[in-house]
């Protein structure tokens, strides 16, 4: 870049630093100090030459510091990028390479990116970044798992009625229509980070809270998820793409006027009913559900109980809800426990659920969460516990690549849902043959 390109390149780095730190965090010397140490450089990452070889001189200034690179580019030139990296002597055993999801197409590409990678990488300096993982409620959910007998004790199917995980979102193609029509929700979302969520849900308690033990319980709990084929595939999942619609007053496109294309069969919303089968899971559905263009953008994970096996009040007290545990990752970060309780604002014996909540921006005044901050700075520090293990890559595909193809042998459309709404009628319907019904944000349950 040229000295005033350099220049402006600084002047946008600060500025976002202003924005996105958390208030009382911006000091003007220390962000001085950091964008002297910036240096923006262009460069054809596919092809060798003068730009690598600058980039390699400004780097082995310091080589006694620890590297680590950010591979913010598509996952097919990951390969030739380490590659250039090993070839200009800029990977040692102090340098590390973040990379991000999507990893492949499906199994066999994911496993020929990987072996790419670790051409010149050892596994444990590769950071597979999601970074749902970096959530400090996600990080509470181990906490609260792990740390607190009451919820230990009652983790297991002989209390826990079924399980859902949502992560909703209102935009849509936001300039990815290329990878999106190529990828769909199931490889986007489902394959990641809908996955991980379920395994923190359904994964024993690791020996240490390390990186190898805790990957380990994860990989075990997609090694227990129960395989989909053929008719099991249209019995267990929903797929959907959203046509016009509104949102908060504001008509918005459908996938294909976005896409400018007359045709598509790709998924914009998936609904699936999922199974670990193993001790602790036995017969538990777990109910995955993701979309673009939906009601509200929410991720949240629902802990829906069973109701109390013998009913000691009579009819005249109300209804008995089940007790319901939401672990909220955005838009806010919350935990609420709804239990039932004696209605106050009676002298009557009624009764009347009543919700716990903590909600981390009311209790932690000085709170804001930042995945990604959290997530390169255990990247800088060699910590991998909440990054994604290559088995862990493996598996996840290895259970979604069979509900691909069998969608592609079916060759259905996907079902249509209005953008603005909570995805296709089917997806209710998905739930109501169990006897359940969607926990959606916002709404009275």
């Amino acid at each position: 870049r040229n000295a005033q390109e350099q220049s402006a390149y600084l002047q946008n780095a600060d500025e976002a630093l202003q924005e996105y730190l958390a208030e009382g965090e911006y000091r003007t010397e220390a962000a001085q100090a950091f964008i002297e140490h910036v240096y923006p450089v262009e460069l054809d990452i596919t092809e060798s030459g003068a730009f690598w070889q600058t980039m390699a001189e400004l780097l082995n200034e310091y080589r006694q510091r620890v590297r680590v690179y950010y591979l913010a580019i598509p996952p097919a030139i990951f390969g030739v990028c380490c590659q250039n990296l090993a070839k200009y002597d800029l990977v040692d055993e102090r340098s590390r390479v973040v990379v991000e999801k999507p990893l492949g197409y499906n199994a066999d590409t994911a496993n020929a990116i990987n072996e790419e990678i670790a051409r010149y990488f050892d596994e444990s300096a590769i950071y597979r970044i999601d970074h749902y993982l970096g959530k400090e409620t996600v990080q509470n959910l181990m906490a609260l798992r792990f740390t607190n007998v009451i919820f230990e004790q009652l983790w297991d199917a002989k209390s826990i009625d079924h399980v859902q995980i949502s992560i909703s979102e209102t935009v849509g193609l936001e300039g990815r229509a290329g990878f999106y029509n190529e990828a769909g929700a199931l490889r986007d979302m489902v394959q990641n980070h809908l996955l991980q969520l379920l395994c923190l849900v359904a994964m024993e308690s690791p020996h240490k809270m390390k990186a190898s033990s805790i990957r380990a319980e994860k990989v075990k709990v997609l090694e227990s998820l129960r395989p989909m084929r053929g008719d099991d595939v249209k019995r267990h999942t929903v797929r959907g793409q959203y046509v016009a619609g509104n949102h908060k007053g504001k008509l918005v496109p459908g996938y294909l006027e976005e896409l400018a294309e007359a045709q598509s069969n790709t998924e914009t919303f998936v609904a699936l009913r999922a199974y670990v089968d193993n001790w602790r899971w036995a017969r538990v559905p777990f109910y995955l559900r993701t979309g673009k263009r939906m009601k509200q953008r929410c991720a949240e994970i629902v802990i829906q109980y069973k109701e109390v096996s013998h009913r000691v009040y009579d009819r005249d007290a109300g209804a008995l809800a089940p007790n319901r545990l939401v672990i909220r990752l955005q838009p806010e970060e919350s935990i609420q426990l709804t239990m039932m309780a004696k209605d106050l604002d009676t002298l009557d014996m009624r009764l009347q659920p009543a919700t716990l909540n903590l909600n981390f921006s009311d209790t932690y005044k000085k709170f804001k969460s930042d995945a990604y901050k959290r997530l390169i700075l255990d990247a800088v520090s060699a910590n991998p516990s909440l990054f994604i293990h290559r088995d862990e890559v493996a598996h996840a595909w290895a259970w979604i690549d069979p509900i691909i193809d069998a969608w592609q042998s079916d060759a259905q459309d996907p079902h249509l849902y209005r953008a603005g709404t909570w995805g296709p009628e089917e997806s209710d319907e998905l739930l109501a043959e169990d006897g359940f019904k969607w926990f959606n944000a916002g709404e009275q349950h």
